[in-house]
């Protein structure tokens, strides 16, 4: 026994060992590297957009450093790689961008904003190309900017407009008698509708068609305006699905060129002068940000804009990179507050909203905060529900046109299974001491009690929520009611009514912060700073896939976005004020 307890302690010893060594050599190789890992930017180079492994607008920083050194790829946000095509216009070692087979995660309020910073990239007089095997409908969005579009022969274009899906659970829930009890208000608060409906509202179905048109307006005006060709000749494309080959796409003159991709890279060259037998030279986006990065603008001014990023579901807690968190937000808040350098703020939020307890935590930050500095809204691809509870009270609120708001509107759903345990034998009974002393039980019928109790809840919350946007806004009550109950909104339906101040992203917002705060030069600074615990770091060694990693392996990207979804939904608890659908555009 105690010769196998030698060769134990002996392998654990080696493990340790082994362990700090490895930690010790990045670790050092981290403090003493320094910039020797940026890629160095070669004069007649070209930037590669690739955009896969950028997925939000803030990357996050964290009070543990250790937490940073393990990020993994995702070390460039969204507004960094904006920063950085900004840069590259006057770069004289930079001479155009390539797009080649392009796929992102990002929302298309996201794409606009790129786009935007493209177009201008072009008017610098350098090029924008692009290649792709197959354009899907999204990505040929944010490809239909560049100056010439290469489609591989035997590859196919989507381009047949918008459409979305629901689907009810009504009679699902009558077979299994698993029931999804609901209390809600607002007549457009869907997100409760399939579990108490096999049929879509005409509330709903309206919503969700001025929605779509909405998006669509906005994308073809884009693409009309890039490809010089009219909306009703997009419009008749896409009903006919007249672009779906190479030659069809080509005669609609949404692409330029059938060719492959060395013929695409061949016409580089020649843009370049670069020999046939040679490489032109190339650096990744991220690389390039990464470089943008070690030279921050106007270093020498004592001014900052702080950049608060909110981004994900709205939850009780710490928060984090993909969830928002009270804790995270109203430390910044109070930070920016009272640091004498900062002279505003600028919220960016990418959230379809939560709990109401916690947007009505973040509300009260912004507002002690707006007191004494100015606070800007810079919305992404959704600022809905909590988001907009969020955003309500700022001193000027920047949308797209395609951002997804509004859904000013509050529901409760609590699952029941008492149905389903009666069926398979199983019976519960409680025990009180008082009337009401008994808490919600999934396994106990909802009482007339509890519904109503907790619909008083939801009508004060909704009160609540509707007061704080005709306050904020300055609108009446009655406005908000009206254009509340829980619809959703486009940015640029949300201009016409009043819950946005002006369509810009986030470029316009920091100008507009500027503005109020009297500065001409400045430097941002972003928040939050998460106080991550030490075991969660573990989840993004760079030598080590975490759970979330090996299960998108295993099932795929797009059934790890359901399984992402389906976990957001089992993790909400309290009263939501969250956006009734998500609206994925492929």
């Amino acid at each position: 026994m105690r010769f196998l307890g030698n060769v134990l302690a002996t392998i654990v010893g080696l493990f340790v060992f082994i362990m700090i060594f490895v930690f010790g050599i990045i670790f050092i190789g981290v403090i003493f590297g320094g910039d020797s890992e940026l890629v160095k930017v070669e004069n007649n180079s070209v930037i590669e957009l690739n955009l896969k492994n950028v997925t939000s607008d803030y990357t996050g920083k964290f009070t543990d450093p250790l937490v940073t050194l393990f990020q993994g790829e995702n070390k460039v946000g969204f507004t960094e790689i904006l920063n950085a095509i900004g840069n590259a216009k006057t770069d004289d070692n930079i001479k155009g961008i390539t797009i080649v087979n392009n796929y992102s995660m990002l929302g298309m309020a996201q794409l606009k904003e790129l786009r935007d910073e493209l177009n201008r990239f072009k008017k610098s007089g350098k090029f924008i190309v692009s290649y792709a095997d197959v354009y899907s409908q999204k990505e040929y969005y944010l490809n239909s900017v560049a100056d010439t579009i290469y489609l591989n022969p035997l590859g196919e274009m989507d381009f047949k407009g918008l459409s979305s899906e629901v689907m009810f659970f009504k009679t699902l829930q009558e077979k299994t008698g698993v029931k999804m009890e609901v209390i809600r208000h607002g007549k457009y608060k869907s997100a409760v509708e399939p579990f108490i409906s096999d049929n879509m509202s005409d509330a709903n179905r309206e919503q969700i068609t001025a929605l779509l048109n909405s998006v669509w307006s906005g994308i073809a005006s884009d693409i009309a305006t890039s490809r010089k060709i009219s909306i009703e000749e997009l419009n008749t494309v896409a009903d006919g699905l007249l672009a779906r080959t190479p030659e069809m796409a080509k005669a609609a003159k949404l692409i330029d060129k059938v060719g492959y991709e060395d013929q695409f890279h061949a016409g580089i060259k020649k843009a370049l002068k670069v020999e046939k037998d040679k490489e032109y030279k190339k650096i990744d986006i991220v690389d390039y940000a990464l470089n943008n990065n070690t030279k921050p603008k106007n270093e020498s001014s004592e001014n900052r804009i702080a950049v608060i990023y909110a981004q994900g579901e709205i939850r009780s807690g710490e928060g984090g990179v993909n969830y928002i968190g009270e804790k995270s937000m109203n430390r910044a808040l109070k930070e920016a507050r009272d640091n004498k350098n900062i002279k505003a703020i600028v919220l960016r939020i990418d959230s379809p909203g939560g709990s109401a307890l916690t947007s009505e935590l973040i509300w009260r930050e912004i507002e002690l905060t707006k007191k004494v500095k100015p606070v800007v809204v810079s919305m992404g691809n959704v600022a809905a529900s909590g988001g907009y509870y969020i955003a309500c009270n700022a001193d000027k609120i920047f949308a797209e046109n395609s951002t997804i708001t509004g859904s000013i509107g509050v529901f409760g759903m609590l699952p029941n299974f008492s149905t389903l345990t009666e069926k398979i034998g199983i019976h519960t009974e409680q025990v009180s001491t008082h009337t009401n002393s008994a808490d919600y039980s999934p396994f106990v019928p909802l009482t007339d009690n509890f519904r109503a109790f907790t619909q008083e809840s939801i009508e004060r919350i909704y009160k609540t929520f509707v007061n704080r946007v005709a306050t904020g806004r300055k609108l009446t009550f009655e406005q908000v009611d009206e254009i509340g109950q829980g619809r959703v909104w486009t940015g640029a339906e949300a201009l016409k009514i009043g819950l946005v101040d002006e369509i810009g992203g986030m470029d316009k917002a920091l100008a507009e912060a500027a503005k109020l705060a009297k500065i001409k030069e400045y430097r941002t600074i972003n928040f939050p700073e998460f106080d991550t615990k030490f075991g969660e770091m573990f989840a993004g060694f760079p030598f080590a896939s975490s759970k979330a990693a090996l299960i998108e392996e295993e099932i795929g990207t797009e059934n790890y976005k359901i399984w992402q979804r389906v976990k957001e939904i089992s993790n909400r608890s309290g009263i939501q004020t969250v956006m009734p659908y998500e609206l994925i555009i492929k």
